[in-house]
């Protein structure tokens, strides 16, 4: 290889956009919150599932996986010849293991699971492409108490990680569709009204763009030409945009309004399932925002979002979706990256520097106490470069003082 070739290469350390290594002692940090939110899920009888990293594109990609398509890194398996997909979100790969390897099990199927996720981008706010995600998924049930207590137990893990004030919104991404197609504003209802269909299409898909940026001047200028309506969008749908708020007061705002039979049964649906999380858990800061649907494209019923407090952002998303074998399934997905940034830090770990020539035995019970013992190899080794917080002596942890622990060699 000539110099210049070599000067073209890039540095060994360099790593894609998006892809990060995670160092001392922050990985030990994800590791242990990884831990604490599987064990408040294995508290409630969630038990744990291991997906593989890599599937076949067709059935990773099956069902609720169609979702994520465009963000499935795909390559060809040398072995077989067929196309794989590395995962980007793990929620379709655990309805697989429902439908196929215990779709003999009883149900309910309380499923939990956490690993690492892939993607082909990151946004704005998260460009990370290789994220943590860990998550409960309750299969079998259609009840409100179903889709209550996922949201519960997500919540009570994120307090047993130390994340307090956090808030559940809910939003109701059929909602918007639902309207649209009681009022006639389809792509096959306005063909039929001699609406060519690119047209067609462009109009609808303008109105769902109109209802997700909350500008009802919009939806309603575009619905005016295919008027009349089978459902009065005009008195409707600002209604139903101011309605996004608190969830009594929301659920107060839907209680009065003239909606058509099958969004009125996805309102009522909802009152049932913050009824339930209330009973469960009546401290629980509810939004409900029901003409919200962005991101949430395979959803059935009610989607979550949890958010931490202040500016900490989003910290888990959910709902209500139909598994492989059209079971109902409701289920949530935490972010560990996005908890460690909610959670208070940890004190750090204690590390006791032990010199050369201290039995085994003896370290045993430092250990047990939480200790991590870091044992001099050579007499070069030094507490202050290894990082140690204390010394034994004597038999005994003893602390470094504060100067001589900070010095830098």
């Amino acid at each position: 290889m000539t110099d210049d070739a070599a000067q073209d290469l890039p540095p060994t350390g360099l790593l894609p956009a998006g892809l990060i290594d995670l160092l001392p002692p922050e990985a030990e940090r994800e590791a242990a919150l990884v831990e604490t939110l599987m064990a408040a899920f294995g508290a409630h009888g969630y038990e744990r599932v291991k997906p593989p990293l890599l599937e076949f594109e067709d059935s990773l990609l099956a069902g609720s996986g169609a979702a994520v398509a465009e963000q499935t890194f795909r390559l060809m398996d040398p072995v077989s010849q067929r196309m794989m997909g590395l995962r980007a979100d793990t929620t379709p790969q655990v309805a697989r293991i429902a439908a196929t390897r215990l779709g003999l099990q009883a149900r309910p199927l309380r499923l939990c699971y956490a690993g690492q996720v892939l993607r082909v981008r990151g946004t704005q706010i998260a460009p990370e492409r290789q994220l943590p995600q860990v998550g409960v998924e309750l299969i079998g049930s259609a009840a409100a108490e179903a889709d209550a207590e996922v949201a519960v137990v997500a919540a009570e893990a994120l307090a047993r990680a130390g994340v307090a004030g956090i808030t559940l919104d809910i939003s109701l991404p059929t909602m918007a569709g639902v309207l649209l197609d009681a009022a006639g504003l389809t792509g096959e209802a306005l063909e039929a009204r001699g609406i060519r269909p690119k047209a067609a299409r462009a109009m609808v898909t303008a109105l769902r763009q109109g209802i997700d940026r909350k500008d009802p001047v919009a939806v309603l200028t575009i619905a005016a030409r295919a008027a009349p309506l089978a459902v009065d969008l005009a008195a409707l749908l600002p209604e139903l945009l101011r309605a996004a708020g608190p969830a009594d007061a929301a659920l107060a705002a839907l209680a009065g309004l003239d909606l058509p039979p099958a969004a009125r049964a996805i309102a009522d649906n909802a009152a049932a399932v913050i009824a339930a999380i209330r009973a469960r858990d009546p401290a629980l800061r509810i939004t409900l925002d029901p003409m919200e649907f962005r991101g949430f494209h395979y959803h059935t019923g009610v989607a979550f979002t949890v958010f931490g407090p202040g500016a900490t952002g989003e910290l888990g998303r959910g709902g209500r979706y139909r598994s492989l074998n059209e079971e109902p399934a409701t289920g949530m997905s935490l972010y560990p990256d996005a908890v460690q940034r909610a959670a208070p830090p940890p004190p750090p770990r204690r590390r006791v520097f032990v010199p050369s020539g201290v039995p085994e035995p003896a370290l045993a019970a430092l250990r047990a106490e939480g200790f991590a013992t870091v044992r001099a190899l050579s007499a070069e080794d030094a507490p202050q470069a290894l990082r140690c917080t204390h010394i034994l002596r004597d038999g005994e942890a003893t602390p470094l003082p504060a100067p001589e622990l900070h010095r830098k060699d």
